[in-house]
């Protein structure tokens, strides 16, 4: 097994460089500069913008040449320094995503996880259903197929502006600073239902019909019907069929778990939610370079982390998959 392992290191690490270097591309194939464009926000007069624009680009570095620049990241990189945003004059850009994460993390770990679980239930129940199966598939394909901004508008709409009952922008009260009391918790959690509720029901579609599909395939399988011959009991050949019929779906969660510190975009934007999506949002609209790098390596990293804990699970999960490491280590 360690020849399996050696290898899909080898794999994960020339991704790695591969995915940063174009990381690092990316921004730079923009139009346009981005200290011109941070000058713009400040009228002042033209001998004097090229003398700070100069001055700016010596101190972001964005006066060397493109190698340069180039190597200077991947050793900042290795220093834990990704760079000082432009948008966020003065942060550092570790600062700036470390503050957006939390609220990421509120929001994106329990949608999936709550939507995962309910919708792999409900979606092998009513396999097994036909007249469930029939009335619900429908509403499953509507969700799935509902983008997450049209769905996020007409919840702040219902339940924000015709019953004022919810807050539908930011993720607590502007006049409130974050603590732990009480008081700010439960003004967190107000703003956390409909960017919540958006998310969870598009999610929830997706794997119910994902596991609804697997289900049916799973029993039609020559293995469930030799089952049946034996006179196995249809718990039993449900209990197999699940088995099977979920590891599709383990995929799908550790690479949306793996997309998770890129926050929800669309839905952040409806609800002006303060994560990394809204932040990556603002970054390329301020041509901040750094930011801009910070946001896609997070993304890169979780990535990657999500697909090796994925081969290690599914190793442990999977006989098959298990006998062929092995089998690579003889």
């Amino acid at each position: 097994m360690g020849a399996y392992f050696r290898r899909k290191i080898i794999i994960y690490l020339l991704t790695f460089v591969f995915a940063v270097t174009i990381d690092w591309m990316i921004p730079r194939f923009m139009p346009g500069n981005p200290i011109t464009n941070l000058l713009s926000r400040f009228s002042t007069r033209s001998d004097t913008t090229e003398v700070i624009a100069g001055y700016l680009n010596e101190i972001y570095g964005l006066d060397k040449s493109p190698l340069h620049q180039y190597f200077a990241f991947w050793a900042g990189l290795f220093r834990g320094d990704l760079g000082v945003s432009l948008y966020v004059t003065g942060a550092p850009v570790t600062r700036v995503i470390a503050r957006a994460l939390p609220f990421d993390l509120a929001l994106l770990i329990p949608a999936i996880m709550l939507s995962y679980i309910a919708g792999n239930k409900f979606g092998a129940f009513a396999a097994r259903k036909k007249k469930l199966d029939g009335i619900v598939l429908p509403i499953w394909y509507v969700l799935t197929a509902t983008p997450y901004m049209w769905l996020g508008i007409l919840l702040a709409w219902f339940f924000g502006v015709a019953l004022d009952v919810l807050p539908i922008a930011g993720a607590y009260s502007f006049s409130m600073v974050p603590n732990w009391s009480w008081t700010f918790i439960w003004d967190f959690l107000k703003h956390w239902i409909l960017p919540f509720s958006s998310l969870f029901l598009v999610q929830f579609g997706g794997w119910a019909i994902g596991m609804r599909n697997m289900i049916i395939y799973e029993l039609e399988a020559e293995y469930s019907r030799y089952l049946e011959s034996l006179g196995a009991s249809g718990r039993l050949v449900r209990q197999y069929a699940y088995k099977n019929a979920v590891l599709p779906q383990i995929t799908g969660l550790a690479l949306q778990l793996g997309v998770i510190v890129a926050g929800a975009l669309a839905t952040e934007v409806v609800f002006s939610y303060p994560g990394i999506g809204h932040l990556l949002k603002e970054a390329i609209m301020n041509q901040d370079y750094f930011l801009i790098q910070g946001c896609f390596l997070f993304i890169i990293v979780g990535v990657l982390l999500a697909n090796i804990i994925l081969d290690i699970a599914y190793i442990l999960i999977d006989p098959r998959i298990r006998h062929t490491a092995e089998g690579e280590t003889v």
